[in-house]
């Protein structure tokens, strides 16, 4: 499906470029952002571009490129990733869920959360890449969802955590759903990204209303210095 392609790179270059660093070759967000960096040529990435803007021992999400690391960079994970789109009418909305609209106030406990429950790269700085929505109880923050990349009216659903022993409830997918609504309503596209290799998360988000739209590369670099 037209449309997906390249979009780490199309987020740093484009719609939030004012939170990343680098060229028109090569971009990473800055360090209060998600550890990701993306390339003008997904497939032919300037790595040297990038070197100025990283300390040894950075890692790095990147997708669309395959092939040897470069000199100066370690190749520490490798797989794929589907790019999935919403392609359903807008979501039905649980209104037992008691959801609350995460603010700055919230952003420590969203980072604690989603240090433990690692649902992907993550900001320090959550509020920046978004709107966010969580579950609260007894005070604690013990699921939510947001926002990540935008690349012109596409909007990433992202950072979904949920505490273990608060799962089961269906406060993901409650809060996944919540975020769509905003987002279809502020007149924008829904996607997400899910590795290939989880088929039961991307079952799900097939019978969510997500298509599958771009299968690409999804590596982790360390930068070695």
């Amino acid at each position: 499906m037209a449309g997906y392609e390249n979009l780490i790179w199309r987020a740093l270059s484009g719609t939030q470029v004012p939170l990343s660093m680098g060229n028109d070759r090569a971009r990473r967000f800055a360090p209060a952002y998600p550890p990701m960096m993306g390339f003008a040529e997904g497939g032919n990435p300037d790595f040297q571009s990038l070197a100025a803007h990283c300390a040894p021992g950075d890692t790095f999400y990147v997708s669309e490129w395959r092939g040897a690391a470069p000199a100066g960079w370690t190749l520490v994970a490798d797989g794929s990733m589907f790019a999935m789109a919403w392609r359903a009418p807008e979501p039905h909305i649980d209104e037992d869920l008691h959801v609350t609209r995460l603010g700055p106030s919230h952003a420590a406990q969203m980072v604690a959360l989603a240090a433990l429950v690692q649902p992907g790269p993550y900001a320090n700085d959550p509020m920046a890449m978004g709107e966010w929505h969580g579950v609260i109880e007894d005070g604690q923050l013990v699921a939510m969802a947001g926002e990540r990349l935008h690349v012109d009216a596409l909007r990433e659903v992202s950072g979904v955590c949920t505490l273990p022993d608060y799962r089961g409830r269906g406060y993901a997918r409650g809060l996944m759903e919540i975020v769509i609504r905003s987002q279809l309503r502020r007149g924008l596209k829904p996607f997400l990204h899910v590795s290939t290799a989880n088929v039961a998360a991307r079952a799900l988000y097939e019978r969510m209303g997500f298509a599958k739209a771009h299968e690409a590369a999804m590596r982790v670099v360390r930068f070695d210095g």
